[in-house]
């Protein structure tokens, strides 16, 4: 019988230069679509970074069109884990974000089974939407409350 043994020395978040590339799905009240993001460190526990969001599945009683389905949001990241004791391969984050859409919040961590293979859980909220009455169900989306889960791959 052979026993092997291996230890895992990933890294969720490795500050300055640090960068992150997710891919997802995006889970919201009216739909379903697919997340991408990218984050890069700019120092020990901060990063900026860009998410693009494109809803599929929508119900069937919406009217949507591309620029309903479609958000770009950009996005600063405060990373916790390292701070709060965590594990090297466990990246605990928050951060604020600016979307074509809203002003929102967003908390999130990754998980690393290797050096550059992991997954992400990720919600968010709007503070501030750009069109806050009188919003069609199709102008609700990407305003209200997200949830993503994916694949997190890091490039260092």
């Amino acid at each position: 019988m052979f026993i092997f043994c291996c230890s895992v020395n990933a890294q969720a978040f490795d500050g300055s230069g640090d960068q992150k590339f997710q891919l997802g799905a995006n889970l919201q009240d009216t739909g379903a679509g697919m997340v991408l993001s990218y984050d890069y460190g700019l120092n020990d526990i901060i990063s900026i970074g860009v998410t693009s969001t494109y809803v599929l599945g929508v119900e069937e009683l919406i009217a949507v069109g591309f620029v309903d389905r479609f958000d770009a949001k950009a996005r600063v990241n405060l990373h916790l884990g390292s701070t709060i004791g965590l594990s090297d391969n466990i990246d605990v984050y928050s951060g604020l974000n600016v979307s074509l859409k809203n002003l929102g919040i967003h908390a999130g961590a990754r998980y690393f089974f290797s050096d550059s293979i992991g997954v992400f859980a990720e919600i968010g909220h709007p503070l501030a939407r750009y069109k806050s009455e009188n919003r069609s169900p199709a102008e609700n989306l990407h305003n209200q409350l997200v949830i993503n889960l994916g694949l997190s791959l890091s490039f260092l």
